[in-house]
């Protein structure tokens, strides 16, 4: 089968940006771009009908219209229409096992939107075999950096390191190679219990920690660093809860990429503190990458 990233198609302002954000991601990587709109609705391709008549009009203007506009910003770019007969869930599902990347659009920062978002991608998210990324609308936006956050674009990666992250590392370098950007990798822990004394924080306590932290991170992105060594590579650990650090750390960022689980035997497909924090709240686009 071709290698493709599919982008999902509704109609919405979001989910033309992030076909526009797909069909520049598609090139960079040298895959077909696959643009797919799930119309329940679709009935059998009718013959010698009027374009009033034909019932399946909308939802193949709509496709078509996206396919010719970036047709032309990528005349390079093989670009592919796909309707299918099937809930948009469940084809998003399916295009997702089938591709390299899901692209989606994503609406909503505030805290009623958040939490009424997204049915159907949040759901996606959490269940895709393969990464999704959620664009917003105003992804063109002119990126904001602070000193604070001191990303002036490029890749942001969130690292957990309880567990092994070299999916999420993969990706992370690939896309930063890809693009030829520097890679931002960080690292957020809460301060623990112990380190609180009846007057504050002990000084001595927290630095050891971030220390220890530092050098685990250190040790996670060692190999990757030698796999691509054309990335140029910062590495930061932050005493804060991990879901504010890495968004904060995203400010300014090209992309911020974040890790789910694969497996919650108990609980189903559901995504992490800082997996959810970034779809809400990071103002760039997010890649949503399942591990092990």
């Amino acid at each position: 089968m071709e290698r493709a990233l599919t982008v999902g198609l509704d109609g919405s302002p979001e989910s033309l940006a992030a076909a526009h954000w797909a069909a520049d991601e598609a090139e960079r990587r040298r895959l077909t771009l696959r643009l797919l709109h799930a119309w329940p609705l679709l009935v059998p391709e009718p013959t010698h009908v009027p374009a009033e008549m034909d019932q399946n009009y909308w939802a193949k203007r709509l496709v078509h219209n996206a396919q010719t506009e970036l047709q032309a910003g990528h005349p390079g770019l093989t670009v592919v229409g796909n309707l299918v007969a099937d809930d948009a869930q469940d084809a998003l599902l399916h295009a997702a096992s089938e591709s390299e990347l899901l692209v989606l659009g994503s609406r909503g920062l505030t805290p009623v939107e958040s939490y009424f978002l997204g049915d159907i991608s949040m759901i996606v998210v959490a269940r895709a075999e393969r990464p999704v990324v959620l664009v917003r609308a105003d992804k063109r936006a002119e990126r904001t950096s602070t000193p604070e956050s001191g990303a002036a674009g490029g890749v942001v990666v969130g690292l957990e390191l309880r567990a092994p992250c070299d999916d999420l590392l993969e990706f992370a370098f690939t896309t930063a190679a890809a693009r030829s950007v520097p890679l931002r990798a960080i690292h957020g822990l809460s301060t623990p219990l112990h380190a609180y004394t009846p007057w504050g924080v002990d000084h001595t306590v927290t630095r050891e920690i971030i220390q220890d932290a530092q050098k685990r991170l250190s040790q996670a992105l060692r190999p990757w660093r030698e796999k691509f060594p054309g990335v140029d590579v910062a590495d930061t650990t932050r005493l804060e809860s991990p879901a504010k650090a890495v968004v904060g750390a995203a400010e300014g960022a090209d992309l911020l990429v974040v890790g789910r689980s694969k497996h919650h035997p108990n609980l189903g497909p559901r995504l992490g503190p800082v997996a959810q924090a970034a779809v809400h709240h990071a103002r760039c686009p997010v890649a949503v990458v399942p591990h092990d």
